[in-house]
């Protein structure tokens, strides 16, 4: 029972960081009906780029607030550049671009920071862990949790509650009548790049400061896919409760299974989970009830 609480809980903290870069995934789905296949590389950069501000010297939280700044930057070119000019082409299209984006970008990574294993010196968090009864939790699990439920709740009330929110809703739901509404697509387009390389970034960041930061943090951020199948591709509380599904059930297969089928996995369990959830229930828990082949 010890053991199932322990690994309960520690995949509850871990399915929020997965929440928070599974928000970037539904943000672009909802505003544009792509599926963006270079998110992983979008969690990639953003672990790099706090690296790099805490390597210089700027403390861990001001890093983060940088990586945010840079994030919105960054995703606000890349969809200026490399997707502008497909407004308006078949979705297939767009999917294929973002798929040479994600190996151009896997490049470039390794160009500016090299392959090795590189970690946040001096560590971030205390490695002493906190005591809770028989509960030891790592102090990097519960900081990073309540950092992703911070910027969870940010992001959220920045769609319900400011005028950008309400106009990338409302061409989420018809884009014609948000048009017919002064409501400029390119700039919902461009807005929803930005926040989902803010959101994959510090996702980055914070699963860097778990495992180190190498090319598979860029992995991790497709481990989250089955989390947005899960919750639904178009909705904000279906990443939210699909993150932290998918880190509670890799964190049990991880504790129960690796004794039986050594390897990894618990990184195949959820793609295992979500082949299986699209038979019976294709949209997701939340997602609109349509089906696209393509």
């Amino acid at each position: 029972m010890e053991t199932f609480v322990i690994a309960l809980i520690t995949g509850i903290l871990v399915g929020g960081i997965y929440a928070l870069v599974a928000l970037g995934w539904v943000i672009i789905y909802k505003c544009s009906g792509v599926l963006n296949l270079a998110m992983g590389e979008l969690t990639l950069i953003g672990a790099y780029v706090t690296l790099s501000f805490y390597t210089a010297g700027v403390p861990f939280i001001p890093a983060v607030l940088l990586t945010l700044v840079v994030g919105a930057a960054l995703g606000y070119l890349t969809e200026r550049i490399f997707l502008d000019k497909l407004i308006g082409e078949p979705i297939l299209a767009v999917i294929m671009v973002t798929v040479g984006l994600s190996f151009f970008l896997k490049g470039l990574v390794e160009f500016l920071w090299g392959t090795d294993t590189r970690v946040f010196t001096p560590p971030v968090f205390s490695i002493e862990p906190i005591t809770l009864s028989f509960l030891k939790i790592s102090p990097v699990y519960l900081w990073s949790f309540i950092l992703s439920i911070v910027l969870l709740v940010l992001l959220v009330s920045f769609f319900k509650f400011t005028s950008w929110g309400l106009s990338m809703q409302a061409t989420a739901d018809d884009e014609t009548a948000a048009l017919s509404l002064g409501v400029s697509a390119r700039f919902v387009y461009a807005a929803s790049w930005a926040i989902a390389f803010m959101s994959a970034g510090v996702g980055g960041a914070l699963l860097g400061n778990i495992n180190g930061i190498n090319i598979s943090v860029g992995h991790l951020g497709l481990l989250v896919l089955p989390a947005v199948v899960l919750g639904g591709l178009n909705s904000i509380p279906g990443a939210i409760v699909g993150g932290i599904t998918i880190g509670v059930l890799q964190n049990l297969a991880g504790t129960y299974l690796d004794v039986y089928f050594p390897g990894g996995v618990k990184e195949i369990v959820p793609f295992v989970f979500m082949t299986v959830f699209l038979l019976f229930k294709p949209y997701g828990l939340w997602g609109w009830e349509r089906i696209e082949r393509v």
